[in-house]
């Protein structure tokens, strides 16, 4: 703002001004043929950019000032959003040349991370999710949009529910009501980029007008989400926003749908990051979802990334897509041939979204006639079919045929990607537009004539005639002839070596020529933009054909991956049993060095004699690695894949679960025990019948005595749990073996090494039965580790061994120390007494052996307090 005494300029009042209604916003002011940024918007604007950062008067104030050129706005915009910027566009809304005071400008479009159209933005094979997080008085709602495909979906649901759909869909940007703001961070952490929004608009009221307004309907009843106030709130806020960031034009939003837990597979947060599907940990991983994706279209990738993250629950469909999968891979030459056809698809959503908008370019509009015509013969290929689901997918495309005949009458096949950068409208649709464009084209032999004319009358013979920027056609006659120029020619420039001159003929040429290229260009926006009126009708049918080709895309990259990989069809029953036969982990394998196999296992769970595997091995011998694959394999079959196995019996899953490896969340001050721990909570309070649990290292994020007690216990309490939950229970804690000879359901298995002199092979072979060696010397001289500190754990680990075989009760890695020890245990110390009294008392009989371990470490930690007190 301007310093009081100083005024301001016209045009920075103007930018004040509309800066004042988008405070949030990085505002992109254009002024001529650059975009500018003032102040503050400046200063973010030059660093993040790296631009020159410079000076404006401002009415004798300086002001910070930084621009680019307004053609490089694709490149240049991409790069603040990202950044996190909302990005206000505030173009010139009238024709300078036409007024005489300070040019008209308003905002015409707010990008944000989450609202954008522009392929500079968005990645091909991902959605770009704006959500709204609505927190009701007994549920909470949210709801999620991608405005570049139309998709809109709303959920209703507790905190761990919403934070699931927030894990699975990913959105680029979060709309919170204000008053939530702590709330929503505490909940669901700093991860979302979110912006607040007045309390109002989060009235279920409004909202409810917000959406029937929209659809043009009298109620959401016919979209199944009636009854879903707190989901409608989120929803309602989700179209506030877009009119609120200037799109209006939302023909391609058409509808509502409701995501159902019970539809879909459980996976909470810790199962998502534990399994690796979408990101790994180690930068040279690769996630379950780059191993897998051999689609081919923007829509089949999109759609997988959906499939993976919400894997079905209903047996039926299923079958169905494993039904579709095997007739692709049986009959390889048809799998080819569909797969050639979706090559050569667009991106036929994001394209009709781009009509709905009305900011689709002519070579993109183009490009979408092209795609509609490559489904006429992948229609043909595949109605035919004898399997009834692949056959029902094509005779569900529509080719679009009158919308594919109106854009090749209009448009010209090589159109250009603007209205003025060349001929957009075909020869013969416009008769008006083929005479001006006659007109205008003629010029160059009208021009020769006249050359030739004037060279003649005035005996000049190097006359040369050109245009330029500043006074238009003009005539050039050299130095050495200008005595010979005609009294009426006007000069207009004098050059080093020539002289420049205009003439009446040539200034009404130019007025001629100059008329008919304006009203060219008019009529070609007017033609076109009557185009994409009319092609608004066509928006739903193009988006279904979208929906179509991304399953069928999906459908054939399983028949790919199922042939590269050789993979089988599992067999999906409504029992609860899963047996694998051979199973592979389908990352790992395909991560081998060259000639190097992977070792595939069998593995059964069952709730009736083996419900819980407790799997024991030293580090390194692939504990994790049965686990993950296991629970992956689940994953590709109720996904409708192929799996990496010789066969598979599988009982539909409902729910996996996964406690995978030591996380530290330090940055929400929570230690690895306590992640561990929270996540283990999670376990238990949601458990079902249908559940798979993976657990790894249970407990060892706390003492070793604490460890052991808190896994047996969970193991014990999963045995007898109702439920009977299928459980695969890798651990470092031998002691749990013992579980075995009392939880009928326990079995153990171990994954077998081979044991030489001074080094271990490891089989990756899981066999029945316990492991009751760590071998963690040997992985740490394979690791590397000083020889000298290697040998003294080797003489450490054989005294601790003697130790505990000989029953003694002093501790094996130092000096014996027996004048401490002898007074440490007279016989008349009262600690001695009360432990005693406190092991007479204790009913052997009725304590269960979690009980037992856990009063032994009340023991011990009662003898460590009186050592130190006497040390």
């Amino acid at each position: 703002m301007a310093a009081q005494g100083k005024k301001e300029t016209p045009l920075m009042k103007q930018f004040n001004s509309i800066k004042a209604r988008y405070p949030d916003a990085l505002l992109l002011f254009r002024v001529g043929d650059f975009y500018e940024t003032f102040g503050e918007d400046a200063e973010k604007a030059a660093g993040i950019l790296d631009i020159v950062l410079t000076q404006r008067n401002n009415g004798g104030d300086q002001t910070a000032l930084a621009g680019f050129p307004h053609h490089a706005l694709n490149t240049y915009l991409p790069r603040l959003v990202r950044a996190g910027q909302r990005v206000a566009i505030c173009d010139q809304l009238e024709d300078p040349k036409q007024t005489k005071t300070i040019v008209k400008r308003g905002v015409t479009e707010l990008v944000t991370p989450g609202v954008s159209l522009s392929d500079e933005l968005l990645q091909a094979k991902a959605n770009n999710f704006l959500a709204a997080v609505h927190f009701g008085p007994a549920r909470m709602g949210v709801s999620f949009l991608d405005i570049s495909t139309g998709e809109f979906f709303l959920a209703e649901g507790g905190r761990e529910d919403i934070d699931k759909w927030l894990q699975n869909f990913a959105p680029r940007e979060v709309l919170v009501s204000r008053k939530q703001k702590s709330g929503f961070g505490e909940l669901f952490g700093p991860a979302y980029h979110c912006f607040y929004m007045d309390d109002w608009i989060f009235q279920e009221d409004y909202a409810r007008e917000t959406l029937t307004t929209h659809f043009k309907t009298n109620s959401l009843k016919g979209f199944g989400v009636a009854g879903f106030p707190a989901g409608i709130i989120a929803a309602g806020a989700v179209l506030h926003y877009l009119k609120e960031t200037q799109h209006r034009q939302l023909g391609h939003i058409g509808g509502l749908s409701r995501l159902a837990s019970e539809d879909y597979v459980w996976m909470d947060r810790f199962t998502q990051q534990n399994l690796e599907l979408f990101h790994t940990r180690d930068e040279r991983g690769k996630p379950l979802l780059e191993v897998i994706d051999r689609t081919l279209s923007p829509m089949g990738g999109r759609l997988l990334r959906r499939w993976l993250a919400l894997p079905l629950r209903q047996l039926d469909p299923i079958r169905e897509r494993h039904r579709v999968v095997g007739t692709l891979a049986g009959d390889e030459p048809l799998r080819v041939r569909v797969q050639e056809h979706l090559r050569r698809m667009g991106d036929l959503e994001r394209l009709i979204a781009k009509v709905a908008a009305g900011k689709i370019t002519p070579r993109e509009t183009v490009h979408l006639k092209n795609s509609l015509a490559t489904l006429l013969p992948l229609k043909n290929l595949i109605a035919s079919s004898e399997e009834p689901a692949l056959a029902r997918l094509g005779e569900a495309m529509d080719p679009c045929d009158p919308l594919r005949e109106r854009i090749q009458q209009v448009l010209l096949e090589e159109a250009p990607a603007g209205i003025g950068k060349g001929d957009t409208i075909a020869p013969g649709f416009s008769e008006a537009l083929d005479e001006l464009r006659a007109l205008a084209r003629s010029g160059k032999g009208y021009l020769d004539q006249m050359l030739e004319r004037e060279a003649a009358r005035t005996g000049i013979t190097s006359l040369k005639i050109a245009s330029n920027n500043v006074f238009g056609y003009y005539i050039e006659v050299r130095n050495t002839h200008k005595d010979k120029v005609p009294p009426e020619w006007i000069r207009k420039q004098t050059l080093v070596n020539a002289e420049r001159y205009i003439t009446e003929e040539l200034k009404e040429y130019e007025a001629k020529i100059l008329g008919a290229e304006e009203r060219m260009l008019e009529l070609e926006q007017q033609l076109f933009g009557q185009l994409l009126a009319w092609m608004q009708e066509y928006i739903l049918p193009v988006q279904e054909n979208a929906r179509i080709v991304a399953r069928l895309d999906c459908l054939c990259g399983f028949a790919r991956l199922a042939g590269e990989y050789g993979y089988t069809a599992p067999q999906m029953t409504d029992a609860t049993d899963l047996n694998i036969v051979q199973g592979r982990h389908p990352v790992i394998e395909q991560q081998l060095s060259p000639g190097e196999a992977y070792v595939p296992n069998d593995l059964l769970l069952n709730r009736e004699d083996q419900q819980i595997i407790m799997i024991t091995g030293p580090n390194m011998s692939g504990k994790s690695a049965i686990l993950r694959q296991t629970a992956l394999i689940v994953l590709l079959a109720q996904i409708g894949s192929f799996v990496p196995a010789e066969a598979a019996t599988l009982g539909v899953v409902d729910k996996i679960f996964t406690r995978v490896g030591a996380s530290d969340n330090i940055s929400l001050g929570e230690s690895t025990f306590m992640v561990e721990m929270n996540e283990a909570a999670s376990i238990l309070n949601n458990l079902s019948e249908r559940s798979l649990i993976l657990l790894d290292e249970i407990g060892r994020g706390t003492s070793t005595y604490d460890g052991i007690s808190i896994a047996w216990a969970i193991a014990e309490y999963l045995h007898e749990h109702p439920a009977r939950a299928k459980t695969l229970f890798a651990t470092h804690y031998h002691e749990l073996n013992d579980m075995a000879a009392t939880f009928p359901r326990i079995k153990n298995f171990n994954v077998s090494v081979k044991e030489g002199k001074d080094k271990v092979l490891f089989l990756r072979k899981l066999e029945p039965g316990g492991s009751h060696h760590s071998f963690g010397i040997h992985v740490a001289r394979m690791a590397g580790m000083p020889q000298a500190v290697v040998q003294k754990a080797q003489k450490m680990l054989v005294r601790m061994e003697k130790a505990h075989g000989s029953g003694s009760a002093k501790p094996a890695l130092a000096p014996a120390r027996e004048d401490l020890q002898l007074s440490f245990f007279q016989l008349d110390d009262p600690l001695l007494e009360q432990i005693r009294e406190e092991i007479l008392h204790l009913d052997i009989d009725r304590l269960t052996p979690v009980e037992a371990l856990m009063k032994l470490n009340e023991i011990k930690r009662l003898l460590q307090a009186k050592k130190s007190a006497s040390s």
